[in-house]
């Protein structure tokens, strides 16, 4: 269980909530108050705190963190990373944002102190994780966690669920893009999208990946069990980063070929121009001649010159015509 040090500050905003964990893995929710108590019983505490509130340094000096893993948990920037300090491991790991309105490609940061004895995790004002949210549903309907090790591997697995269905999501789209026929200016507009978010998830999942490996070298802190089972979550991440690698390949090669017919459209139109421009350009020249108003014009006492004209000009295309199509150039 977390050892409590001094009182908790009356009115707080940094424990967003906290969980006793008793002997037999039952979870149940407690206060701030509660936790002074839980101490003195047998199990171990999850308490989520928002990091950048105002008492957030008083409340995590409660709790009995050091100054190091305070200023840890605190850091306004965070990449994905395993630390051992002292006798806990401080974990660096990002989650997808499914915040509404929010561009999932800005993962959010979850900061986790782990020792046998607890883990309390931190994120900052507005950067809500869903995963942490899903663990926490799980123990409100009776999940049963036994120790802190198997709390910490369904915070990770959960974790990497959420960037397994966004990975899965980005390969749905390329899927289609790759069998769509004909691709609008909206969906080009979404393939861009889609491969900057590709490209900015795989920033983090690589350090991960490490982080990860990691916490699976930090035997000392886990079971073998628990560390087979960290091994499994670094492998699925390892195939995430090369999921992600393929799909910024394939976004590539689609806007490639993307390019190619647009090019190859434009390529046509203006080749069809070209056609048409040989065919009227001699009747052009013709109309051109017979359209000047001066004298010795031929034909202009003869009342059928105009119809023997037309009808010319009409061959003249026709036969024009025929000579592009024997010669395929339609």
């Amino acid at each position: 269980m977390t050892n409590i040090s001094e009182p908790f500050p009356v009115q707080s905003s940094t424990v967003l909530w906290a969980f006793f964990i008793d002997a037999t893995g039952r979870a149940s929710k407690t206060t701030m108050e509660g936790l002074t108590q839980a101490r003195q019983q047998d199990g171990f505490t999850w308490v989520h705190l928002q990091c950048d509130a105002t008492d957030a340094r008083q409340v995590m000096s409660a709790l009995n963190l050091t100054g190091s893993v305070i200023e840890s948990l605190e850091a306004l920037d965070t990449r994905p990373k395993t630390v051992q300090i002292d006798d806990g491991l401080l974990i660096y790991l990002r989650g997808i944002n499914k915040n509404p309105d929010a561009d999932p490609q800005d993962m959010v940061s979850l900061r986790i102190w782990y020792t046998q004895n607890g883990i309390v995790t931190a994120r900052r004002q507005g950067r809500k994780l869903l995963s942490v949210q899903d663990v926490r549903e799980q123990l409100e309907q009776g999940m049963r966690v036994p120790n802190p090790g198997a709390l910490l591997l369904e915070l990770i697995r959960q974790v990497v669920v959420r960037i397994g269905e966004m990975v899965d999501i980005v390969d749905e789209d390329l899927v289609g893009f790759e069998t769509s026929d004909e691709i609008t200016s909206s969906a080009r507009q979404r393939l861009a999208v889609v491969r900057r978010q590709a490209a900015a998830i795989r920033r983090y999942l690589a350090p991960q990946r490490d982080a990860l490996d990691a916490l699976y070298r930090a035997n000392t802190l886990l079971s073998a069990e628990q560390a087979f089972s960290v091994r499994e979550q670094t492998d699925r991440m390892a195939r995430y980063v090369e999921d992600l690698d393929l799909a910024r390949e394939r976004a590539l090669v689609l806007q490639d070929e993307l390019r190619n017919r647009i090019a190859e459209k434009q390529g046509m139109v203006l080749y069809i121009l070209s056609l048409v421009t040989a065919i009227f350009l001699p009747l052009s020249f013709l109309t051109g001649i017979f359209g000047m108003n001066v004298g010795g014009m031929p034909g202009v006492d003869n009342p059928q010159a105009f119809n023997q004209l037309a009808i010319g000009m009409l061959v003249l295309a026709v036969v024009m015509g025929a000579l592009m199509i024997w010669k395929k150039w339609f």
